[in-house]
C-alpha cells in the first residue's frame, strides 16, 4: 500500500548522516522512507541501503530507494522511485514484475499519461520552490494540482498521486482538498524542533492508515 506521508532523506554529507536520520524519523513515526543519496557513488549507496533496510524493518517502516532498481532489489527494499530524467520505469517494470512498488516523478498530466500503467503512485511537483533539488521542474501550485488531478478524474484514471515540493504545515488542508493521496516531504520533518508533531500532524490530515502492520 502507497503511504499517504513519504519521508525523503534530505542531502547530507556522510552515509552515517542518512542512517542516523533514517533511524529518527522512524522513532518519531514514519511509516515510509525514500533514501535519496544523489551525489554518492553505487557502492555507498548499496552499503547505505543495507543498512537503512535494517533500521526500517525494526521499525515497521517501508524503505524506498531512489532512481537505484537493482539496489532496491538486491537490498529487498519495498520498492522504488524514479525522477522523469532516470531509468523508464517500464523496463523496470518489466525486469522485476510486481516484485516491488515502483513510483515516478512528474509535472504535467502528459507525464503521468506516460507512465501510468506502469507505476503504482505518482510524486507530482514541485508545489513551490524547494532547494532539494538541484533541477526543479515548473511550479505547480495549489491550482496545478487542482487541474491536473481534476483531469485525472474526467478521464477515468485512478492512481495514488502524492504531492511534493516546498511543501509546509499551512498548505496540508488546501492539498487534501485537491484530492491527493498524500504528500512527500525531507525539510519540512528534517528541520522541524519537535518532528513528531509535524509527522503526526500530516498523518491526521490525510486519514493514515499504518499499512506496516
Amino acid at each position: 500500500m502507497i503511504s499517504t506521508f513519504q519521508y525523503i532523506t534530505p542531502n547530507l554529507d556522510h552515509q552515517d548522516d542518512y542512517l542516523y536520520d533514517i533511524r529518527k524519523v522512524c522513532s518519531k513515526g514514519v511509516k515510509w522512507v525514500q533514501l535519496r543519496m544523489k551525489a554518492f557513488p553505487k557502492p555507498i549507496i548499496l552499503q547505505t541501503a543495507y543498512l537503512a533496510k535494517e533500521i526500517c524493518d525494526n521499525y515497521g517502516c517501508q524503505l524506498i530507494i531512489n532512481d537505484h532498481p537493482e539496489i532496491a532489489n538486491k537490498v529487498k527494499a519495498a520498492g522504488v522511485h524514479v525522477g522523469k530524467e532516470d531509468q523508464k520505469v517500464e523496463e523496470i517494470r518489466y525486469r522485476f514484475g510486481n516484485a516491488m512498488i515502483i513510483g515516478a516523478t512528474a509535472n504535467t498530466l502528459e507525464d503521468i499519461l506516460k507512465v501510468i500503467e506502469y507505476v503504482d503512485y505518482i510524486g507530482l511537483g514541485p508545489f513551490r520552490f524547494t532547494s532539494t533539488k538541484k533541477k526543479l521542474s515548473p511550479i505547480l501550485g495549489l491550482e496545478g494540482y487542482k487541474e491536473i488531478l481534476g483531469q485525472l478524474v474526467l478521464q477515468g484514471k485512478d492512481i495514488p498521486v502524492v504531492g511534493i515540493g516546498g511543501i509546509g504545515m499551512d498548505d496540508l488542508a488546501e492539498l487534501k482538498n485537491t484530492g491527493l493521496h498524500g504528500i512527500a516531504a525531507s525539510g519540512l520533518v528534517q528541520k522541524a524542533e519537535n518532528p513528531e508533531i509535524i509527522i503526526q500532524e500530516i498523518i491526521k490530515t490525510f486519514d493514515y492508515v499504518d499499512h506496516c502492520q
